[in-house]
């Protein structure tokens, strides 16, 4: 099928709902969701931020103003991550464990505003990665409209393209907390210095990028054909992130790859 016609299928199963509550990032996959199931619901659709440590701030200013400029109705909620130890232990099941707690606080939410459905905006393409995150959501009911509907990263990107949502060719973006290798301490300082080292880098134009801290070394991840950039700055990147605590600064010449934590998996 489509991506036209996996769009159409979408709205019909949004539709057979009489309200949704959408967890919501300002994501390409949740943004889509919300724009379209506000579309199709109106106010029967509510869209949900877990504003947690791990969130880059610059993420939550974003998805604020993209809820805003999309008609979106949006709450944001506290949820404090670094109040779970096991999440802090950093284990290769910490995103089981976010997800788990994460998605009792929106089933809780839902329960509470009287609205029977949770969603989210996991595709078809998530499905073949490693996402201990997707059996925790499954297990306390959360519904993934996209993979029901065979919707893939791809068919996102096109379908949001095709609506002329500016959002379409929005770079991915993840909670901080997978810049860190497995077994490593995650703490509000090794969070707050991946997002001050990253904010800065894509200040010198670099979109799609990950600082992965690997303790005391910073390993830069970039598309290939940002690399040339990235060396062309290569005195002043060196220099700032050592002001922010690094004593060593890489640039990793695979490139960018998503989750790329998991490989030692």
């Amino acid at each position: 099928m489509e991506s036209v016609g996996k769009l159409q299928e979408l709205k019909k199963k949004l539709a057979e709902k009489d309200q949704i509550l959408i967890a919501f990032s300002g994501g390409v996959d949740s943004s889509l969701l919300a724009k379209v199931a506000t579309d199709v619901l109106g106010d029967g659709a509510l869209c949900v931020i877990l504003d947690s440590e791990a969130m880059p701030r610059s993420d939550l200013e974003n998805a604020k103003s993209l809820a805003k400029s999309l008609g979106i109705s949006l709450r944001i909620v506290k949820f404090s991550i670094l109040d779970i130890p096991r999440f802090l232990e950093n284990s290769p099941d910490r995103c089981y464990i976010c997800k788990k707690e994460s998605s009792k606080m929106l089933m809780d939410m839902a329960a509470q505003a009287g609205i029977d459905c949770v969603a989210d905006g996991v595709n078809l393409s998530d499905c073949s990665d490693f996402r201990p995150g997707i059996l925790a959501s499954n297990e306390e009911g959360i519904w993934h409209p996209f993979v029901e509907v065979g919707i893939t990263k791809e068919d996102v990107r096109e379908i949001a393209r095709k609506m002329g949502l500016a959002f379409w060719s929005k770079p991915s973006s993840a909670c901080l907390s997978s810049r860190m290798p497995f077994g490593e301490q995650i703490t509000k300082e090794s969070l707050a210095r991946v997002e001050e080292a990253e904010d800065y880098l894509k200040r010198l134009g670099l979109g799609q990028v990950r600082l992965r801290a690997h303790g005391k070394m910073a390993r830069i991840e970039v598309l290939a054909q940002d690399m040339g950039k990235v060396l062309g700055s290569r005195e002043q990147i060196v220099r700032k992130l050592k002001e922010i605590g690094y004593l060593y600064v890489a640039l990793d010449l695979e490139g960018f790859r998503s989750g790329s934590m998991n490989e030692i998996l």
